[in-house]
């Protein structure tokens, strides 16, 4: 079933069962009142014949007599009504009419009468008469009234019993509730016109989310649908919307994913065939004597390099991946990051004369650490690496310091620096700031600065880097002590 007609039917069965319910309750309500109605006024009816009928002797003892005429006279009268009375006397004995064999009230209303009750009666089926008649179902209200004497005492005098045809009132009844069922009926058609209209405005809205959902199936990521934050289907929007957006990020992010990978591979197609060829070359000079003997030591020495160099591309992707997936464990420990920096310089420093920069090293007698020491001196190495191959005739300054239970080291040089949009790339796996150095002997794979962020990532630091064109580059390393460390 289509959903527009589920929804239809939901909302007409909530209607409808609001109507039936509404109706039955009118329905109940309107019985109740009709009858109340009639009993008030049969009441004021017993009234009336009271007060024109009996007559209570004040000189005799208080003896009750009942004017017959003018029984007779309202009786006539309400006859035209449909309003038939009966009167008895204080011995339940019928007084007025005397020409119908009335029975006498039955005991357990005798009592409740005796006690000043009102008594409501309905007989809802005919009853057969002792004389053979029958007489349709009635209603009736037995009213008694009392005589005060002059020692102050109260005696029954009279009861008054009016009663009404059942059929007289089922009459208004019925009327009142046919009355009501045209009303019904044209609520319901309306109620099933606003059901299909809300129907048809909530469908809209999902075959809106349908057709949206379509386009992205058919590759398009720029569907973007309106809201205006009103019920459960805006929410849904605003999720679908949330949805592509990620969509688009993630296709976005694999395209310039493999951009990164096609340029990856090219680089280190060449990077490999340049080392590759040279080991050949110099291979095939020594198998056939075609390499003087004094120059052997020198070729062996390159062919080392040049193998080296193989070997580093390719322990950087490993260790790459390896990182990312969280398959390298790490021991932590507290110590002295003082030896490990200036081993550090000591390494790098040729590399830095070659570029006629200057290594400098600012800190203190001891500076504590909690990191994986091979892992930590990977981290500064790259960084500082990083920062000697883009600086020409500059310094490279390491610094470290004490923070709030966190060590901080910061690496500084006064290089090329980089742009906000290099910036925001440079974590980027395969990603070179400066694609024209991309052949230089350093950072051939694009993975250095990456295997940095995942490292810090894995030992709960942070890493920060600011930048300027022309100005050099400055990042700052951040390792929490073993306490901050844990509740990271």
């Amino acid at each position: 079933m289509k959903l527009i007609y589920q929804q239809m039917l939901a909302f007409l069965a909530v209607i409808a069962t609001v109507l039936i319910l509404l109706g039955l309750s009118f329905s109940k309500s309107t019985r109740t009142m009709v009858y109340m109605n009639t009993w008030s006024t049969m009441e004021k009816y017993a009234n009336s014949l009271v007060e024109q009928s009996v007559r209570v002797s004040s000189q005799d003892n208080g003896r009750v007599t009942f004017d017959t005429n003018a029984l007779e006279s309202s009786e006539l009268l309400l006859q035209n009504q449909s309003v038939h009375f009966t009167v008895y006397n204080a011995k339940n004995t019928v007084t007025f009419p005397d020409n119908v064999n009335t029975a006498k009230i039955s005991a357990t209303d005798w009592r409740k009468l005796k006690r000043g009750e009102i008594v409501h009666k309905v007989s809802d089926r005919n009853m057969r008469l002792q004389n053979g008649q029958t007489q349709p179902a009635m209603t009736d209200v037995l009213k008694p009234y009392f005589y005060t004497d002059s020692h102050n005492k109260r005696r029954l005098i009279a009861v008054v019993k009016v009663g009404s045809f059942i059929s007289d009132i089922n009459t208004n009844i019925n009327q009142i509730n046919k009355n009501l069922i045209k009303p019904l009926i044209i609520s319901s058609l309306v109620a099933l016109g606003i059901a299909f209209l809300l129907a048809s405005f909530s469908n809209s809205r999902i075959n809106r989310l349908r057709r949206a959902t379509k386009q992205v199936s058919e590759g398009n990521y720029d569907v973007k649908l309106k809201t205006k934050h009103r019920d459960e289907i805006d929410d849904l929007t605003n999720d679908f919307n949330g949805m592509i957006k990620s969509l688009k990020e993630s296709q976005d992010e694999i395209k310039r994913q493999e951009e990164r990978r096609r340029t990856f591979m090219a680089d280190a197609a060449h990077e490999m065939r340049t080392p590759l060829t040279t080991i050949n070359g110099l291979l095939e000079g020594l198998a056939y004597d075609a390499i003087p003997e004094e120059s052997k030591d020198q070729s062996i020495k390159l062919m080392r390099n040049e193998t080296k160099r193989l070997i580093r591309l390719v322990n950087e992707n490993l260790d790459y991946e390896k990182i990312r997936a969280n398959q390298i464990g790490l021991n932590k420990q507290e110590f002295d990051a003082v030896d490990a920096l200036n081993n550090l310089v000591e390494q790098l420093q040729q590399k830095a004369e070659a570029k006629n920069d200057t290594l400098e090293l600012q800190i203190p007698k001891q500076i504590s650490v909690y990191a994986d020491y091979d892992r930590f001196v990977q981290i500064m190495f790259n960084i500082t690496q990083n920062a000697i191959q883009f600086t020409d005739n500059g310094q490279i300054t390491i610094n470290a310091q004490r923070g709030f239970e966190e060590s901080i080291f910061k690496i500084s040089d006064t290089g090329i620096g980089m742009t906000s949009e290099q910036l925001s790339n440079i974590w980027e796996r395969y990603y070179k700031a400066d694609p024209s150095r991309r052949n230089t002997k350093y950072g051939e794979s694009g993975l250095g600065l990456a295997i940095v962020h995942q490292l810090v990532q894995q030992h709960n630091g942070k890493i920060e880097v600011t930048s300027k064109p022309d100005a050099g580059t400055t990042f700052t390393i951040i390792f929490p002590d073993k306490f901050q460390s844990k509740n990271s």
